[in-house]
């Protein structure tokens, strides 16, 4: 569907963009402080360059399972540090999060499906709400799944394509490329990926998983 080049190019576009945000407040705040200023300003900009550096370290540890090798392994993760990886990431952001797994096995692959859902979850509610993750067993497969419950929840054009194996209207790009890969992802541990709707609410869902993926 798309060359491993551009797959490459896209996904480290992905990446940078996500960074650019925490990145550039922490710029703004360390610019801030070489004015010795006024002393609300001072703490203001010290704020601002703790919130800047928690949040770009918080993207960095969720993108490096999502899309880097820490999510390649077949051994079984800490649930805990997955736990907390998801956590942090999701402070930077407007949605709420619930977490429910129910499995003895959780791989590090598993992790990276569901980081990515997390991705397409956040996506589908830019006014905040809430997102749940659900990890349980179907039979001798794993389920994984992100509902995203708020106002005006909605699936992107562009990853209504990719479910359909479409290249979307816009073409692949920085911005359309993460359904495409989160569908290889759950495609590489013998599963599915689809969504269901509801009013305000989007669930995404990696059906059919191996257990010991």
């Amino acid at each position: 569907m798309i060359e491993p080049s551009r797959l490459a190019a896209f996904i480290a576009s992905r990446i940078c963009h996500d960074l650019v945000s925490p990145v550039a407040s922490v710029n703004s705040a360390l610019e801030l402080l070489e004015d010795p200023g006024d002393p609300e300003m001072q703490e203001q900009a010290q704020q601002l360059l703790v919130n800047g550096a928690e949040a770009a370290a918080a993207r960095i540890q969720l993108l490096r399972y999502a899309f880097g090798s820490a999510g390649l392994s077949n051994s079984a993760a800490d649930r805990h540090e997955v736990k907390k990886i998801v956590e942090s990431f999701m402070k930077s952001y407007k949605p709420r999060l619930e977490w429910h797994i129910d499995t003895e096995h959780f791989s590090c692959g598993h992790a990276r499906v569901l980081m990515n859902l997390v991705i397409l979850a956040t996506g589908s509610i830019p006014r905040g709400g809430l997102v749940s993750l659900h990890v349980s067993h179907a039979g001798t497969a794993l389920n994984v799944s992100a509902r995203a419950t708020g106002p005006r929840a909605k699936v992107s054009d562009y990853t209504l394509s990719t479910l359909r194996d479409e290249e979307p209207e816009e073409g692949w790009s920085a911005r359309t490329i993460q359904p495409l890969f989160t569908k290889m992802v759950v495609g590489e541990l013998g599963g599915t990926l689809d969504h269901t709707t509801a009013e305000e609410e989007v669930t995404y869902w990696a059906r059919g998983l191996r257990p010991e993926g």
